[in-house]
């Protein structure tokens, strides 16, 4: 209870949450501002691995994500004074990340390589979850639904593998994919229906 009788009421969950985030987003910021390395270090250790994760589902081949994510850190460190905290920092990072998909998108089908078929079996690692290590014909299997899965996405065109990636995957709000992409919500979320039906329509093609 506060002093003067006022019981503090909702200081746990999901605000308290958020607000300590955004308290912790602004201190790194501040840091970052400033020219600090480790906070850039720290940046990077946060968020590089979701990055990654967005840029393969986008364009499909890892060497290519590995090569954006790198080029990203960079632009975000040459633009971090530019920010204006009108969202999240996760959110502003995921938004210089859409561009850099998209205008790699565009260079690769100047190029021919629209879409990959890189990814396959092989190259779909497994995640190790708690308890005993999946037996191995259980880690070919996730490994095979993956790559079916990624198969299908990389089927969609940008602005629709952009919004399964970010919505069904990274599990961002639709508040967020509204921040990212810069579209209306109702936008958001007709595009992203259409383009789960034909996910369903392309996985179903390939079941046996």
């Amino acid at each position: 209870m506060q002093p003067g009788g006022v019981l503090e009421i909702g200081q746990d969950g999901p605000a308290a949450e958020a607000a300590e985030s955004r308290r912790d987003d602004a201190a790194l910021l501040a840091r970052l501002r400033q020219g600090d390395s480790d906070a850039f270090e720290q940046l990077v250790r946060q968020h590089q691995d979701r990055l990654y994760d967005f840029c393969v589902r986008m364009v499909g081949d890892r060497e290519e994500a590995h090569d954006l994510v790198q080029e990203i850190f960079v632009s975000v460190h040459q633009n971090v004074r530019r920010f204006r905290e009108d969202s999240r920092l996760s959110t502003w990072l995921f938004r210089i990340t859409k561009n850099h998909c998209i205008n790699r998108l565009k260079y690769l089908k100047r190029r021919g390589r629209g879409r990959s078929e890189e990814f396959d079996e092989a190259s779909a690692p497994w995640v190790d979850g708690p308890g005993a290590p999946p037996t191995p014909d259980a880690a070919l299997e996730s490994a095979r639904e993956r790559a079916r899965v990624q198969w299908a996405i990389s089927q969609l065109e940008p602005d629709s593998r952009m919004l399964v990636a970010l919505r069904d995957i990274e599990g961002l709000s639709y508040d967020e994919i509204v921040d990212i992409t810069e579209l209306p919500e109702g936008t958001v979320k007709s595009r992203l229906h259409r383009a789960r039906e034909k996910l369903a329509n392309l996985l179903g093609r390939l079941e046996p």
